[in-house]
Order: structure tokens, then C-alpha cells, then sequence
């Protein structure tokens, strides 16, 4: 049978005739569009079918699986249009390896968008209405952990299609796992330390927290580092270790505030006025909002310029410290000056005397 094509198409070109690498590059194409075709099916057609449902499940797969199906009819159409050519053994094996590799990978990087979109939707609304704080802790450690899974497995399912045995390239990492251990010390330091930090729980989310010289609020707790925003808003990432090994100041567990005033009157104030003004320190802590347990009011010290009072008060957890302790001082400032309770300042007398 005579071939009816002109004869440069059966000319080989890298050992194929032309025509052979037109067709393949035409199921490319064709492919190219379908796959556009697919990806419409799923962003139109699709979509409207499910968004008259009740149920949000529908969409969030669908709108999870469309990328990497695209991505699965484009292999599909890619590996057809090479079988189209004649290659060498060698070269069919290789071609095989990488297809089943970028199959297991697409594979891979669908299940955890819908692990990531199913999680979002329906496990952290569950977190959030819990009173308890553990789940918060927990739940991003759960969610890395989920998704590091499928990429382990997924790069061991590739690696057993692409024809590595993966039980000797185990034995062999094996071999290299003491200089790996060493170094990885410090991450392995961090992750003990917090395991540590979810087993004696020295602090929780949203707790404040004083450590390594930074002053801030918990945001997240990782199984290799933490989080902390500063009292300047500023995130600050500390390894888990240094909670092990360094002392951590949990200020809000703090039952209540101490705050300690020293008040200084002019020594012309009398006995009687020392006791007046005490009396009102006295009365200005008990009507003040927040300020709780008795209050410890002392005549002290005979300073060098000043009578000194001490005064001590407790605010309560809940009640705002700054706004406390400026009503309290407003407070000694007002009735301080009503009764003509002086207050001191440094003063220095000098004394001479006159030489004849």
C-alpha cells in the first residue's frame, strides 16, 4: 500500500517522521482545549448545580477539585500524545516514572486543598464556640501534620512507581542519621520543648506572657516555635526551646496587680494632717472600682526633703490598670489639695555663716 502523504512528512526528524510529531502535538492541543472545556463545565454548569443546594459540601469540593482535574486531563492528554511517537525503551521507562510521579503529586495536592477547605469550613468554627483552649493549640499542630502526611505518602507512593526501592533508600538514610540528629539538635530541642509547653502548660492562647526579654500576648502555639505579639503589635517568633530552658513570667495568671505609691508632704505637715491624709488614701482605695483587698497605708520614712507615705493597692484582673491608676492619682490630687496637703519636691537649705 502507497502512503498518499508528500514525502517530507515521512522524513524522520529525532526518529520520527514529521507527521508523527504533528499528531502528537494536535492531541496537545486538542487536549489544551479540553481541558479549558472541562475547567468551564466545572466553574459553569457545575457551580449552578450546586449552588441550589443547602449544603456548602458540594461546593467546596467542587471548587477544590476542579484545578488539579484540569491538571489530571492535561497528563492524561500529554502521556497519549507521546505514545504516538516511537521512542526507545529507556526513554518509554523515564516517560512513565515522571507521569506516575506528577499523577501521585496532583494527587496529592488535591486531597490536602480539600483537607485544607473541609477543615477551615467545619473544624475551626467547632475550635472557636469550645471554651476550652486546647483544641486551639492543638488544631494547627493536627493541620500540618494532616498535611505533611499526604505529601510523605504521596512522595513514597511516587518514588515506589518510579521504580526506587523505598525500603533501602530508609535503610540508607538510616546510615546518615546520626550526623542528621546532630544537625538537627536544635530543631529536635524545640520540638520537645513544645511538647513540654502542651504537657505542663506554663501559658495558653491569649495569655500574656514575659520571656527572653519580650513582653507580649500568645497568638500560636506550634510544635517547633511560638508565636507572640509584643505590646508594640509587632510578631515575634521564639523557638519552643527557649520556654525549656529560660524562666517565663505568665502575667496573666496574675491574680491581681500590686501597685506601689510613694507619696512625699512638706515637713511643715502635722501630725494631725499625716493622719488626715492617710485616712483619705484609705477612702479613695475603697471607693475606687476594681481596687481589691485591704490597702497598705504607712507613714514610712523621714525623707531628706519630704515626710514620706507609702501606699499599696491590688487591681483586680479584670479591671483596666492604666485607667485605674490614673483616677486613683486624680483622685490624691484633688482631695490632697481641697484639705492644703502639700506635696514635696526636692529642696536643699543652706546655711552660712557670716564671717567678721
Amino acid at each position: 500500500m502507497v502512503s498518499c502523504m508528500p514525502a517530507f512528512m515521512l522524513d524522520p526528524y529525532l526518529g520520527n517522521p514529521l507527521h508523527a510529531w504533528l499528531l502528537a502535538l494536535g492531541i496537545g492541543l486538542g487536549t489544551a482545549i479540553g481541558a479549558k472545556i472541562v475547567y468551564w463545565i466545572f466553574s459553569g454548569v457545575a457551580r449552578k448545580i450546586t449552588s441550589k443546594t443547602k449544603s456548602k459540601l458540594d461546593d467546596i469540593i467542587l471548587d477544590m477539585v476542579e484545578e488539579p482535574i484540569v491538571l489530571g486531563v492535561v497528563l492524561g492528554g500529554v502521556r497519549f500524545a507521546l505514545t504516538r511517537l516511537s521512542v526507545s525503551e529507556g526513554v518509554e521507562m523515564w516517560i512513565d516514572r515522571i507521569f506516575y510521579v506528577v499523577l501521585v503529586l496532583n494527587i496529592a495536592w488535591l486531597l490536602t486543598r480539600l483537607f485544607e477547605a473541609l477543615f477551615e469550613e467545619y473544624v475551626v468554627p467547632l475550635a472557636e464556640k469550645s471554651e476550652t483552649d486546647l483544641d486551639d493549640q492543638l488544631l494547627p499542630i493536627a493541620r500540618k501534620g494532616v498535611k505533611v502526611s499526604i505529601w510523605l505518602l504521596a512522595v513514597v507512593i511516587a518514588l515506589n512507581n518510579a521504580g526506587y526501592d523505598v525500603g533501602a533508600l530508609l535503610a540508607g538514610m538510616g546510615i546518615g542519621g546520626l550526623a542528621l540528629a546532630m544537625a538537627s539538635r536544635d530543631t529536635v530541642a524545640n520540638m520537645f520543648g513544645g511538647i513540654t509547653i502542651f504537657a505542663d502548660q506554663p501559658f495558653t492562647l491569649n495569655d500574656r506572657v514575659k520571656v527572653a526579654g519580650f513582653d507580649g500576648t500568645v497568638k500560636e502555639i506550634g510544635i517547633r516555635s511560638t508565636r507572640i505579639e509584643t505590646l508594640e503589635g509587632r510578631i515575634v517568633t521564639i523557638p519552643n526551646s527557649t520556654f525549656a530552658d529560660s524562666p517565663v513570667e505568665n502575667v496573666s495568671l496574675e491574680p491581681r496587680r500590686k501597685v506601689v505609691l510613694n507619696l512625699g508632704l512638706v515637713y511643715d505637715t502635722t501630725a494631725e494632717q499625716m493622719r488626715e491624709a492617710m485616712k483619705i488614701l484609705r477612702e479613695i482605695a475603697d471607693e475606687t472600682e476594681h481596687v481589691t483587698a485591704e490597702p497598705k497605708i504607712a507613714f514610712n520614712a523621714f525623707g531628706d526633703s519630704a515626710m514620706n507615705i507609702l501606699f499599696i493597692y491590688y487591681i483586680e484582673p479584670d479591671g483596666d490598670i492604666l485607667e485605674t491608676q490614673t483616677h486613683i492619682n486624680l483622685q490624691i490630687l484633688e482631695r490632697f489639695g481641697e484639705r492644703s496637703l502639700d506635696m514635696a519636691f526636692p529642696t536643699q537649705t543652706i546655711y552660712q555663716k557670716a564671717v567678721a
